[in-house]
């Protein structure tokens, strides 16, 4: 005959196992290279720095610049023009927390010189970032062979979760 069910609080999953009730997030790391694309990650940044109580750290990469020589010599560098990149990186860094960012929350900027997949993780690391935004540039086919994805690279290796921000995709940010 009928057997009387009761009701049974769920514990989410495991016996035993508790999960947070809350999100602890004190520190949210964009990348920035002044693209609309990481700028539209920018754009998602502050909505959750500000539900959070978070600080936003932007952080932009020069790359080294190699310039391929004659046979002789090697390959050359030039480290003046990546001094202008970085002090035009940096001031390109304090307009763009002005007039995005402003007082609405704390923000940090970086300017780092390297591949920027690395410096991105190895700024998340040292900085105990707890989220990443990152914008994809949707590069397909023979781009992205040759030129790869730093978004996938952080993707991968991140020391904490990353939020992908894709360019034509469905927005929750406005």
């Amino acid at each position: 005959m009928g057997r009387k069910k009761t009701a049974r609080k769920s514990t989410g999953g495991r016996q035993g196992r508790k999960w947070p009730s809350t999100i602890d997030l004190n520190r949210i790391l964009v990348p920035i290279d002044f693209s609309d694309h990481s700028r539209k990650a920018l754009r998602y940044a502050i909505p959750f720095a500000e539900q959070f109580g978070a600080t936003i750290d932007l952080v932009y990469v020069v790359e080294p610049t190699v310039y391929p020589a004659d046979f002789s010599f090697g390959q050359v560098g030039f480290p003046a023009i990546e001094d202008e990149l970085r002090k035009r990186g940096a001031e390109e860094l304090d307009e763009l927390v002005e007039k995005e960012i402003g007082k609405r929350v704390k923000a940090r900027r970086a300017v780092r010189t390297g591949k920027a997949f690395y410096e991105i993780l190895l700024y998340a690391k040292e900085e105990k970032v707890d989220l990443i935004i990152i914008a994809t540039h949707g590069h397909t086919g023979i781009e992205h062979v040759l030129f790869g994805s730093t978004a996938e690279k952080v993707v991968r290796k991140a020391p904490c979760p990353v939020l992908v921000v894709r360019s034509g995709e469905r927005e929750f940010v406005k």
